[in-house]
C-alpha cells in the first residue's frame, strides 16, 4: 500500500482499478517487454527448428510465399490483441480479457486453451533447441550422437536448466531477454552474411520462388494442400507474442508498452525472419527433395543442419549452429517465464487444481511452483518422441507445434470475438484501433478458424484411420489433445466449475483501494 511519501504509480493505480495488488516486481521497460515476446517468437528457433516442416510440405514456395502470407495475417491477430492488452494490463492476459468481456465460461475455456498452448510451445521450443544443441555438441567433438534418445535427454536437461534459471529471480528476466533480443538481430545478420558470401553454391530466384515439394501423402489437394500444411512452419514461429500481456504487471507504462511490444514483435520478426528463411533456402545444395532425402539418410534431425554442413566449412557451420542453439536456449527460457506467469495468474483466480500451490511466490517474488509445473508437463508432452518408431520421431515434434498453434490461437480468438460483440461500448486503453477494430477483428477470427482446422489434418495417409496403411506412429495427435482438453475442461465446467468459478478474483479490497487512492 502507498503512503503520502510514496504515492502509487499510474501502473499500480490502473492495476488496483482492475482489482489487483502490485505483487510482482515491476521492473521491465517497454523494450524489455518487447524483448521477451521477441525472444519467444524467436525466428532463430521457429524459423530454423521447424524449417523441415515447410520444406517437406510445399518446399521452397512455402518459404518464399508462406512466410509473408502468415506474417500479414498474424499482424491482424496481434493488433486485435494489442488493443485488449492496452485496456486490461494484467498478467492473466487473454483469459482475463475474456472473463471481463464475457461470462466466466469464456474466461474458463480461454484460460485452459492458453495454458495448454503455452506448455506445448515451451515443449516444442526446448525440443527444437535440443536438436540444435546435440548438433553443436557433435561439432565440438563431445560425441553424444543426434539420435532421438540423445535429443530427448538433452531436451530434459534444457528444461531443468530453464526452470532453475527462472527460479533464481526476476532480475534475470530483464538481463537475459535484453541480451536475447540483440542476439537474435545480430545472429540473423551473421547467418545471412555467411550464407550469402561463404556458401559453396546458391539456388536461383526461380528455384526459391517457384519450385515445389509434395509430401503430404493424404491423397487430395496436391501441391496446394501440401503448401497449406507447410504454413505450420511460419505459424508456429509466430506464437507466444501474448507474453507481452502476461508480463504487463511487471512492465512500466504497461497500457502503452505492452501493446507496442506485441505489434513490434510481429513486425520485427516478420522482416528479419523472412530474410533469414530466404538465406537458408537460397543455400539449399540440391533439389529440395534431394536435400530432405540426404538429411534422412545422414540421420540428421533437421535439413538446416544438412544445408549448413554441406555448404559451409566446418568452422562456419559450427559457428551458425552455435548462434542458433544459443538463441533457442534464450527462447525456451523466455517461454517458461511467460507460461509460469500465465499459470500463476490463472491459479490466483482458483481455476487450476492445487491453485494455492501454483500461485505461491518465493521471497524473490517468483512463482517457482508454477515454473516447475510448466516444465514437467512440457516434458511429458514430448514423451511420444521416444515411443514412436525412429523414423516417425518428428511426428511428435510436429504435433507439439500444432498443439501450440491451435491452443494459443483459440485462446486469442475468444476475447477478440467478445471485443467485437461489445462494439463501441468497449473502453479502450492508451493504444486503440479506433474504427478499424471491426475489420481487423473479423480478419483475425477468420484466419484463426482456418489454421485451427488445417493443422489438425494428418500430413500422411498412414495417419488416416480409414486407410489400410494406418499406423498410430503416423497419427497427428494434435486433434486428440485438443479434443481431450476441450472434453475434460468442458465436463469439469458443466459438473463442477460453473458453480464456483466466477472469473478473476480481486486481490485488493475496496477499503485498500480507497486508502491507496487517498
Amino acid at each position: 500500500m502507498s503512503t503520502a511519501d510514496q504515492p502509487i504509480s499510474a501502473d499500480e493505480r490502473r492495476l488496483n482499478e482492475l482489482g489487483y495488488k502490485q505483487d510482482l516486481e515491476r521492473s521491465l521497460s517497454g523494450f524489455s517487454n518487447f524483448a521477451i515476446s521477441f525472444s519467444i517468437v524467436s525466428i532463430l528457433t521457429g524459423g530454423l527448428a521447424s524449417y523441415g516442416i515447410g520444406l517437406q510440405n510445399g518446399g521452397p514456395i512455402t518459404m518464399a510465399w508462406g512466410w509473408p502470407l502468415v506474417s500479414v495475417m498474424v499482424l491482424f491477430v496481434g493488433m486485435a490483441m494489442a488493443e485488449l492488452a492496452s485496456a486490461y494490463p494484467t498478467s492473466g492476459g487473454l483469459y482475463w480479457f475474456a472473463s471481463r468481456l464475457g461470462r466466466p465460461a469464456h474466461g474458463w475455456f480461454t484460460g485452459w486453451f492458453n495454458l495448454v498452448g503455452q506448455i506445448a510451445v515451451t515443449a516444442a521450443i526446448d525440443y527444437g533447441a535440443a536438436i540444435f544443441v546435440t548438433a553443436v555438441l557433435e561439432v565440438l567433438g563431445v560425441g553424444l550422437g543426434t539420435d532421438r534418445n540423445t535429443i530427448f535427454y538433452v531436451f530434459t536437461a534444457i528444461l531443468i536448466l530453464h526452470a532453475l534459471m527462472n527460479v533464481l529471480g526476476p532480475h534475470l528476466v530483464t538481463r537475459i531477454n535484453m541480451v536475447s533480443a540483440w542476439w537474435h538481430v545480430a545472429g540473423v545478420a551473421v547467418f545471412v552474411i555467411v550464407l550469402a558470401f561463404a556458401s559453396d553454391s546458391h539456388q536461383s530466384f526461380s528455384f526459391v520462388f517457384t519450385s515445389t515439394v509434395d509430401n503430404s501423402g493424404v491423397g487430395f489437394g496436391g501441391v496446394t494442400f501440401s503448401f497449406l500444411l507447410g504454413l505450420l512452419h511460419a505459424q508456429y514461429t509466430f506464437t507466444g507474442y501474448d507474453a507481452s500481456a502476461h508480463m504487463s504487471e511487471e512492465t512500466h507504462n504497461a497500457s502503452t508498452a505492452v501493446a507496442k511490444g506485441i505489434i513490434n514483435t510481429i513486425l520485427v520478426s516478420a522482416v528479419f525472419g523472412y530474410v533469414l528463411i530466404l538465406a537458408v533456402t537460397f543455400a539449399i545444395p540440391d533439389s529440395a527433395q534431394a536435400t530432405l532425402d540426404a538429411t534422412a539418410k545422414a540421420g540428421l534431425p533437421s535439413p538446416v543442419i544438412y544445408i549448413l554442413d554441406t555448404q559451409l566449412s566446418g568452422f562456419l557451420s559450427g559457428l551458425l549452429l552455435i548462434i542458433a542453439a544459443t538463441a533457442q536456449l534464450f527462447c525456451g527460457y523466455a517461454s517458461v517465464t511467460a507460461a509460469s506467469r500465465m499459470l500463476y495468474a490463472f491459479s490466483r483466480d482458483g481455476a487450476v487444481p492445487g491453485s494455492r500451490l501454483w500461485q505461491r511466490l518465493t521471497h524473490r517474488r517468483v512463482p517457482a511452483n508454477a515454473v516447475v509445473l510448466v516444465v514437467v508437463f512440457a516434458w511429458i508432452l514430448l514423451i511420444p518422441s521416444l515411443i514412436v518408431a525412429k523414423e516417425k520421431a518428428g511426428v511428435a515434434y510436429s504435433a507439439a507445434t500444432s498443439i501450440a498453434v491451435i491452443g494459443l490461437y483459440i485462446s486469442y480468438a475468444i476475447p477478440i470475438w467478445l471485443r467485437l460483440q461489445h462494439g463501441d461500448r468497449f473502453e479502450t486503453g492508451d493504444w486503440s484501433l479506433g474504427r478499424w477494430y471491426r475489420p481487423v477483428g473479423i480478419i483475425a477470427l477468420l484466419w484463426t478458424a482456418f489454421i485451427c482446422l488445417l493443422f489438425i489434418i494428418p500430413a500422411a495417409d498412414a495417419g488416416l484411420p480409414w486407410n489400410d496403411a494406418f499406423t498410430w506412429s503416423s497419427v497427428n495427435f494434435a486433434p486428440l489433445t485438443v479434443v481431450a482438453v476441450l472434453g475434460t475442461v468442458g465436463i469439469w465446467w458443466a459438473v463442477s466449475a460453473r458453480k464456483w468459478f466466477t472469473g478473476p478474483k480481486h486481490t485488493i479490497t475496496e477499503i485498500e483501494e480507497e486508502l491507496d487512492v487517498a
